[in-house]
C-alpha cells in the first residue's frame, strides 16, 4: 500500500505542478530564482522551478546572457565569508566549523540548479542551459565561474553508477532510432537504409549510455562491427551489399565509431565506462572474440602537417609512416597527444595497434588525414597497465609495425 499510494501521490503532484505552472506569475525570473531559494514546500518550490525553466525555455540569447550573468555574479560566493570561516575551522576544527566553511565555498546558483532539478524533465532542460551557456563563454568569459558549477553537478548527477548501458537495435523505438541519425558525428548516417545496415545485421551491435531522468536522450553511443580480423577501411565496413557473417563466426569486435550526444553534457567523460562494459558484455556473450580494436579517425593530422610545413605524402606506404610519426610523437605543451581521438583511446587503456592509407576516402577523411585511418587495441589484460603508463608518464604505448612505421618517416624526413 505505501508504494501505491506514493505513485498515487507522484502522479498528482505532478498534475498539479502542470497545472499551476501555467498560471500568470509576471515577476522576472531573476526575482523567481530568488524566491525558489527562499523556504518552500516541495509542491510550491516544484511550482517555482517550473516556472523559471519554462521561462527561460522562451528567452533570446540575450535574456538567456541576462539569466546567466545573474546567477554568475548574483549568486557568488562571498570571499569574506569564506576566509572567515577558513580561519574559524584552522582555529578549531570540528564538525561545526567545517560545515561552515563547505557551506560558505557553495555559490548559491549550485543551490539553484538543485531545486530546479526537483521537477520532472529538469535534468535535460539543465543540460540544454549549459549547451547555451557553453555558446556564450568564448565572448563573455566572466560567465566561467557558472560553467564550472555546472560541470561539478553534472559529474555528479551523471555519475557512471546512475546511467544504464542499453543495447540499440532496429526494434528499437524510433525516437531512439531517430536520434542516432542526428547525433552521429564521425560517419554520417544519410538514410534509415544505412541505419538499418548499421543495427539490423547479425554481426552488427551498437550500444548506449542512457540516464533515467533522461530515458530517451543517449548520451553517448559505440557503434560495433564483428569481423574476421582486424578492418583496414571503414568503406568495406559500411558497403551496401556487403556480405555479413554470423556473430559466432567474429573473432574481432570493431569500435568505429563513438558519439557523443549531449553538447550541454562536454567535459563529462563517459567514452571510458562505455567502452570498458561493451568489452565485458561482449566477452561474455561471444567468447570466441579475441581481438577489439578500434577503426579511428585520425582528425588532427593534416592540420600538423600544414602546421609544420609538411608536405602531404603521395604513396601509401609514405602515408602510413607519416601517419605513425604523428601519432606517437605529435605532442601538445602539456606532453599529451595533439590528436584528441588520440588522447581519448590511449587515455582509457588501448594501444595504437596499426595504421591504414586510404583507409576513409570520403571527404571529411581525406580533409582530415588523407584518408588515413587508426586501429587502437583494447587488450583486457592490458588496459589498466597502458592507462598507468599514460597518464603517469604520458607513454604513447604502440606496436612494434608502428613504431617501425613512425622511424620510417623520421628517416625520410
Amino acid at each position: 500500500m505505501s508504494l501505491f499510494g506514493d505513485l498515487i501521490s507522484t502522479v498528482f503532484e505532478r498534475r498539479y505542478l502542470s497545472s499551476l505552472s501555467g498560471q500568470s506569475d509576471k515577476r522576472p525570473p531573476q526575482e523567481l530564482a530568488i524566491d525558489l531559494l527562499g523556504n518552500h514546500g516541495e509542491v510550491s518550490g516544484g511550482t517555482l522551478a517550473t516556472l523559471i525553466l519554462d521561462r527561460y525555455a522562451a528567452m533570446d540569447i540575450d535574456q538567456k546572457r541576462a539569466f546567466f550573468e545573474f546567477m554568475t555574479h548574483e549568486l557568488e560566493i562571498d570571499p569574506e565569508q569564506v576566509i572567515a570561516t577558513l580561519e574559524a575551522y584552522k582555529e578549531m576544527p570540528s564538525k561545526g566549523s567545517y560545515l561552515a566553511f563547505a557551506a560558505a565555498c557553495e555559490p548559491r546558483r549550485q543551490e539553484l540548479a538543485r531545486r530546479l532539478n526537483q521537477v520532472p524533465g529538469a535534468t535535460g532542460q539543465l543540460v540544454a542551459m549549459r549547451k547555451d551557456l557553453l555558446g556564450l563563454l568564448r565572448d563573455h568569459p566572466d560567465l566561467a565561474p557558472l560553467d564550472v558549477d555546472f560541470k561539478h553537478l553534472f559529474s555528479s548527477w551523471f555519475n557512471r553508477g546512475f546511467l544504464v548501458l542499453r543495447p540499440i537495435n532496429w526494434s528499437s523505438p524510433a525516437e531512439i532510432l531517430d536520434k542516432i541519425i542526428a547525433y552521429e558525428a564521425v560517419h554520417a548516417i544519410d538514410s534509415w537504409d544505412d541505419l538499418r545496415r548499421r543495427l539490423q545485421p547479425a554481426d552488427r551491435r551498437c550500444y548506449g549510455l542512457f540516464h533515467p531522468a533522461m530515458a530517451d536522450e543517449p548520451l553517448i553511443f559505440v557503434e560495433v562491427a564483428l569481423t574476421r580480423g582486424v578492418p583496414n577501411s571503414v568503406q568495406v565496413l559500411l558497403a551496401d551489399g556487403r556480405d555479413s557473417i554470423t556473430a559466432q563466426e567474429a573473432d574481432t569486435a570493431v569500435f568505429y565509431s563513438i558519439s557523443n550526444c549531449q553538447a550541454g553534457l562536454a567535459g563529462i567523460s563517459f567514452g571510458n565506462s562505455l567502452i570498458k562494459q561493451v568489452v565485458s558484455d561482449l566477452s561474455r556473450d561471444l567468447p570466441a572474440l579475441s581481438n577489439f580494436v578500434t577503426l579511428s579517425p585520425i582528425p588532427g593530422l593534416n592540420r600538423w602537417l600544414d602546421a609544420n610545413a609538411q608536405a602531404k605524402p603521395d604513396t601509401p606506404e609514405g602515408e602510413q609512416a607519416v601517419a605513425a610519426r604523428y601519432l606517437l610523437e605529435a605532442k601538445r605543451a602539456d606532453g599529451l597527444p595533439v590528436d584528441p581521438v588520440a588522447r581519448f583511446h590511449l587515455g582509457n587503456g588501448a594501444q595504437v595497434h596499426a595504421v591504414h592509407a586510404g583507409a576513409d576516402i570520403s571527404e571529411n577523411g581525406m580533409a582530415q588525414s588523407n584518408g588515413a585511418m587508426v586501429n587502437y587495441l583494447y587488450d583486457p589484460s592490458q588496459i589498466t597497465k597502458n592507462h598507468e603508463k599514460f597518464a603517469t608518464e604520458k607513454t604513447v604505448v604502440a606496436s612494434s609495425e608502428v613504431r617501425a612505421l613512425s622511424a620510417l618517416a623520421d628517416n625520410d624526413s
